[in-house]
């Protein structure tokens, strides 16, 4: 499976800045080992639902350490028996673009 995902405090800084929180949920997902990928938006993890979401999971529990509330957006991908699709459904989608298709 592949899950997006948005992890933030409910308060941030003194100037209302929220990457310190989101930099300790990062780090949770990248020390995991599984194939991810973070944009200005969401962090995007693959694996196996279990280990996808005691990941999630981790990443919530960091971020809760510095915030009394904490959001969670999550949109998920679930494709039994496929992996690697974190690239693959770029490189379909670029291949595609480029055949003008």
């Amino acid at each position: 499976m592949i899950v997006a995902f948005s992890i933030s405090p409910s308060a941030g800084d003194e100037q209302g800045g929220v990457a310190d929180a989101v930099a300790a949920a990062v780090r949770v997902v990248r020390d995991s080992g599984l194939p991810c990928e973070t944009n200005a938006m969401f962090t995007n993890l693959e694996g196996e639902w279990d280990e996808v979401m005691q990941v999630i999971k981790r990443a919530v529990e960091a971020v809760a350490a510095v915030s009394p509330r904490v959001s969670l957006v999550l949109k998920a991908d679930v494709r039994p028996g496929w992996d690697g699709q974190l690239t693959a459904k770029v490189e379909r989608l670029e291949k595609a673009i480029e055949d003008g298709t």
